[in-house]
């Protein structure tokens, strides 16, 4: 397949690839996160290891981060936080209204990079170079680094998620 001559339409089809599914690396978020039960969310796998729950806030709140840049905001922290409060019960609604954020939030992430204007792809997010905020790269560079994030955490959710159907 040739590569389309709009870097948009390529980085959005990455996103796309990386959230819903027909990835090169495997499974995608959505396809890890299919199944996955409030209880399974909730379960700690490993003491030293965040939940799935955890991860798909994580996920939704960083999508989210990368939306508001796009739309032109400065870079900082996601709304929601990093991770949710570890002490936060978390019931069936709750969870259910998480996996529609996720989708909802990479629907408009896949949206405004269609939209962005080309000129931005190569300007640099934020004004300094910062791991934690992932500033210091082109808006490029975020896209891609949300896809590489996606792909990161739907493999770790997917190998939690084994564990626990092998070891209920």
């Amino acid at each position: 397949m040739t590569p389309p001559t709009d870097l948009r339409v390529f980085l959005a089809d990455q996103i796309r690839r990386v959230h819903t599914g027909n990835a090169w690396h495997g499974p995608s978020l959505h396809e890890a996160l299919d199944g996955v039960t409030v209880a399974m969310a909730t379960t700690k796998v490993l003491p030293s290891a965040h939940s799935i729950h955890a991860l798909t806030h994580h996920v939704a709140a960083w999508a989210n981060e990368v939306l508001q840049r796009l739309r032109g905001r400065a870079a900082q922290a996601p709304d929601e936080g990093d991770f949710p409060d570890p002490a936060a019960p978390l019931d069936e609604l709750a969870w259910r209204r998480l996996l529609a954020r996720v989708d909802a939030v990479h629907a408009e992430v896949i949206e405004a990079v269609l939209a962005l204007d080309p000129s931005l792809l190569d300007r640099t997010v934020g004004n300094e170079a910062s791991a934690p905020l992932g500033t210091g790269h082109s808006h490029q560079g975020m896209i891609n680094g949300l896809v590489q994030h996606d792909a990161y955490h739907a493999g770790q959710i997917l190998l939690l998620k084994r564990a626990l159907l092998a070891h209920p």
